[in-house]
C-alpha cells in the first residue's frame, strides 16, 4: 500500500484548479493560432485574434481567462493500492476547491439549492467522480466550466432504428443551434452508449482529450472527423459572426448500452477549455 495524505490532495486541486483558471492548454492555444491563420474575412481573424490576446494576457497578469470560472468537476482515478490518510477524500477535494476560489478570487458561482438559489460563498461543492484503477497512483483532473457553454448542452434517448445518421444530426444541430451562446470556436465532447446517466459523464470526459488525438477505434475516429468537418462547413465560426472554425475538435467517447437504447448526450465547452491533471 501506498499512502497520500489530504494535505497533499488538498494543495494538488487547489494548485490544479488556480492553474487551469489561468492558463489555456497549449494544445487549445494551438488550435485557435491555426484557426486563426486558417480564415480570410477579416472578422473572425480579429475575433480570433482578441481571444488568444486574452488568453496571453491571462497568463502574463496570473487572472482568469474568463470571469466564470465555472462549476469544478474534478476527475479522480484512484489506484487500488492507495491508501488515504488524514480524512476524506470528498472532503480533501473541496476543501481544495474552497482554498483555491478565495487565494485565486474566482467567481463564486455556485448556489446551494438549485430553486432557492442561496450562493454557497465559496464555490463549493464541486462535482466528484472517482474510479478505481490499478496500481498505486492518483490521478487527480480539474475540470473548471462556465455556464454558457454548459446551458447549451443536451441528451437524448435515441431508437436504435435512429443509428449513426440519427446521432449525427443530433450532434450537429445541438451544435449549430447553440449559436453563440457557448462562445466559440467550441470543443465538443460526445458520449455514445451507457444508460441516461452515463452518456453525459462520458461526454464531459471526452473534453479533457488532447485536440487531434482521434478515438482509436477507426470508425468513431472517422465519426469524429465528418461531424467536425459538417459543423465547420455551416460557417457560423467565431462567436457565430461567421468564419471557417465553428468548433476546434470533436471528441466522441462509447460504451455498451441495452439492446433497446441509444443514449447520445452533447458536452460543449467553448475556447476558455480549461482543464490540468496531476498524478500523486
Amino acid at each position: 500500500m501506498r499512502t497520500v495524505t489530504t494535505n497533499k490532495i488538498i494543495d494538488t486541486v487547489e494548485n490544479l484548479l488556480l492553474d487551469s483558471c489561468v492558463n489555456l492548454p497549449a494544445d487549445v492555444k494551438n488550435a485557435l493560432c491555426i484557426a486563426k491563420e486558417n480564415e480570410i474575412e477579416n472578422s473572425p481573424v480579429k475575433i480570433l485574434d482578441c481571444i488568444i490576446q486574452n488568453a496571453n494576457i491571462a497568463a502574463e497578469k496570473n487572472i482568469p481567462i474568463c470571469q466564470d470560472t465555472g462549476i469544478t468537476t474534478v476527475f479522480v482515478e484512484l489506484g487500488e493500492a492507495v491508501l488515504i490518510n488524514g480524512g476524506s477524500l470528498n472532503d480533501a477535494v473541496q476543501q481544495g476547491i474552497r482554498q483555491a476560489t478565495k487565494k485565486g478570487y474566482l467567481r463564486r458561482s455556485i448556489v446551494a439549492d438549485p430553486l432557492q438559489r442561496k450562493n454557497t460563498g465559496d464555490n463549493t461543492p464541486g462535482i466528484i467522480y472517482t474510479s478505481i484503477v490499478q496500481g498505486d497512483k492518483m490521478k487527480i483532473t480539474v475540470v473548471p466550466k462556465g455556464g454558457g457553454c454548459e446551458n447549451m448542452s443536451k441528451s437524448i434517448m435515441l431508437k436504435p432504428a435512429d443509428g449513426q445518421e440519427g446521432v449525427r444530426k443530433f450532434i450537429v444541430d445541438t451544435v449549430i443551434n447553440s449559436g453563440g451562446n457557448a462562445c466559440p470556436p467550441m470543443i465538443i465532447g460526445v458520449g455514445i452508449g451507457g444508460d441516461f446517466s452515463y452518456a453525459p459523464l462520458l461526454a464531459k470526459k471526452a473534453l479533457i482529450r488532447k485536440i487531434g488525438k482521434r478515438n482509436e477505434n477507426p470508425f468513431y475516429s472517422e465519426f469524429e472527423k465528418e461531424i467536425f468537418n459538417e459543423i465547420n462547413v455551416n460557417g457560423q465560426g467565431a462567436q457565430a459572426l461567421g468564419g471557417k472554425t465553428t468548433v476546434l475538435d470533436v471528441f466522441i467517447e462509447t460504451a455498451p448500452c441495452h439492446i433497446a437504447s441509444l443514449p447520445v448526450s452533447v458536452c460543449i465547452n467553448c475556447h476558455a477549455a480549461r482543464h490540468k491533471n496531476a498524478i500523486l
